[in-house]
């Protein structure tokens, strides 16, 4: 049995050396034992948010997205915007002290684009997010939240014993 974790903001791995090459040719171990290589961990969604002020940008760069994501083989879930931008409106006077009549407003549209992909490996999880994020254009901010899973720990498999 899987149990899902959800985690919002992702690192990449670091690796551990394990042996050096000196310069006369012998090798030194930095560990006393090498260590096992981990499974690949498995995520069940990823959850991409997308904000910017120009909708047709966002437009572009989901088709960008998931094309890149159909040439690493990834399960596509839904993408989808809503229909309003979130407006901001600021209104400040036009002169500082006096005529309090006479303002100026100004105004900031934000749109937003939702993206889910769907079982993932870790390796691939890492390199697309990477290789999206690398391409990312300007004006445009990602937010990536992925849900992992997990095994359930033992002492929550078996049922409680009866009193």
């Amino acid at each position: 049995m899987l149990q899902a974790i959800k985690t919002l903001r992702w690192t990449q791995p670091m690796r551990a050396l394990s042996t050096v090459n000196t310069s006369s040719g012998i090798q030194g171990s930095l560990s006393p034992a090498a260590p096992a290589p981990e499974p690949d961990k498995l995520y069940s969604k990823l959850e991409i948010e997308l904000r910017g002020i120009d909708p047709a940008v966002l437009k572009s760069y989901t088709w960008f997205a998931t094309t890149a994501a159909e040439h690493l083989g990834i399960e596509k879930g839904k993408c989808w915007s809503p229909r309003k931008a979130h407006h901001e409106r600021m209104t400040l006077l036009k002169s500082v002290h006096i005529y309090k009549k006479h303002r100026v407003q100004y105004e900031v549209r934000t749109y937003f684009r939702y993206m889910n992909f769907h079982k993932l490996t870790g390796s691939t999880l890492d390199t697309f997010l990477e290789y999206i994020e690398r391409n990312l254009p300007e004006g445009v901010a990602l937010q990536a939240s992925r849900t992992e899973l997990q095994e359930i720990p033992e002492h929550l498999r078996q049922p409680p014993e009866q009193v």
